[in-house]
């Protein structure tokens, strides 16, 4: 059955997403770096204060709930604005609104969902009033602010980085989704493919599972199986299953492509994978982990690249900023290879987890105060730019008493073959003004 069939099978009571629509902070599923005790939105919450923000996240992660529960946390007057469907008129209305609240003594947020549609004057039409204190802005985007908000606006405003909502998350809120009723049992199986298939999106995956209970309901399924939701899904479903083992296979397959210097085999695979309908984000974040992890300083160009071709795909979107994301991939896939700063930040991370917290040597101190001066705070620096070649031969710059380790060993290959040999003449020039 068709989205629109389920939409009009359920007339007559709201959609099973509204009727899920948490009505306090505590029902909220995901978003706890920002909604936790004492992270930022929740002393946001429990100051009293609203403060104009943007909401930035992907589709379906609850900016929408969100603003609505401030609205209610504070007691104010709630206004939506639909950027895709409004207009100047809208904001007009908003304002003349905003001031019969204000006359009234109440407070005023104005909810702007997905405020990048609305072109630079539309944006700069709420500063005069966010600015005198008439309304409280909340704008709701799932597209990079900083290029489609308006600098004078977003001056103005906190953004808050909502992430997709993780597998547990979701999981939660099939569980919810059931126990209102409405939804039959659900094979394990199938409610894993459908978590996987809303990707972190809990409106996609709340109409998904309307849909299918309509569904189930018409053709009097008890149970909603995994064979029966890849027929009812189709074949795209079927045919790339983002969260289970053929996504990580392919991820996998991309990496040691590049890994592998096959420009050709990586194209295919990262060409795969958008196909099977894989986030272009989530695979511009996968190369740029490539050129930190495989190429490195090899060719820095390389990660420069990388997050080129992201904030290029967030300008562009789809279909055109794929390009620029291929274009990455066959450049990471010829660049010359080192792992060699991966290995050494392991290496360091591992040395300090074990080790003790050791002080920092005196001469190594900054010493802004007399007090500190007195203390020796910083004596004896040697100022590597007054030195010899700018580099001061023999000092150590580890924590007394501790051997210097070798993290970084760099490889024979592209640019760090130029930084081995600086490193060996800086080691031989330690070593013998070590050794006088």
């Amino acid at each position: 059955m068709s989205a629109a069939g389920a939409r009009a099978a359920n007339l007559g009571h709201p959609p099973l997403a509204e009727r899920l629509r948490p009505q306090t902070l505590g029902d909220v599923i995901g978003q706890q770096h920002l909604l936790g005790a004492d992270m930022p939105l929740r002393i946001a919450f429990e100051s009293g204060q609203p403060h104009s923000c943007i909401l930035w996240g992907p589709p379906g992660v609850g900016k929408t709930t969100i603003a609505r529960l401030m609205a209610d946390a504070f007691e104010a007057h709630f206004i939506t604005i639909s950027a895709v469907l409004g207009g100047v008129k809208d904001i007009r209305e908003a304002v003349e609104q905003a001031q019969l609240a204000q006359a009234k003594g109440l407070r005023t947020i104005v909810f702007v969902d997905e405020v990048h549609r609305f072109n630079k004057s539309q944006q700069d039409a709420f500063l005069p009033h966010v600015e005198s204190g008439l309304f409280t802005f909340i704008g709701a985007t799932t597209e990079n602010p900083s290029f489609e908000v308006n600098s004078a606006l977003l001056s103005r405003a906190v953004v808050y980085v909502l992430q997709p909502l993780t597998a547990p998350d979701l999981e939660q809120i099939v569980a919810k989704a059931q126990a209102i009723a409405g939804i039959p049992a659900i094979e394990k199986e199938a409610a894993q493919r459908l978590v996987a298939y809303a990707d972190g999106d809990a409106r996609r995956l709340l109409n998904t599972l309307e849909m299918l209970a309509v569904a189930a309901a018409k053709d009097r399924f008890a149970e909603i199986t995994d064979a029966w939701v890849l027929r009812v899904l189709g074949e795209k479903m079927r045919r790339y299953d983002k969260g289970g083992e053929q996504f990580y296979d392919s991820i996998s397959a991309l990496h040691k492509s590049v890994r592998g210097s096959d420009p050709d085999a990586a194209l295919y695979w990262f060409v795969r994978m958008l196909d099977g309908g894989a986030d272009p984000r989530y695979m511009a974040r996968r190369l740029v982990r490539m050129a930190s992890e495989d190429i490195g300083l090899a060719d820095p160009r390389a990660l420069r690249l990388a997050l080129d071709a992201a904030e290029t795909y967030e300008r562009l979107g789809s279909p055109e900023g794929e390009l620029t994301l291929a274009q990455c991939v066959l450049y990471l896939a010829m660049a010359p290879k080192s792992n060699a700063a991966y290995k050494a930040f392991n290496e360091a991370k591992a040395l300090v987890k074990k080790d003790g917290t050791r002080p920092v040597p005196l001469h190594l101190r900054n010493a802004p105060t007399q007090l500190m001066k007195q203390l020796d705070y910083g004596r004896d620096y040697r100022y590597a730019h007054n030195e010899e070649g700018g580099f001061a031969a023999g000092e150590s710059y580890f924590p007394d008493g501790m051997g210097a380790p070798e993290f970084y060993r760099p490889v024979e290959r592209g640019l760090e073959i130029r930084i081995a040999e600086r490193l060996r003449t800086l080691k031989a020039l330690n070593q013998s003004t070590r050794a006088a």
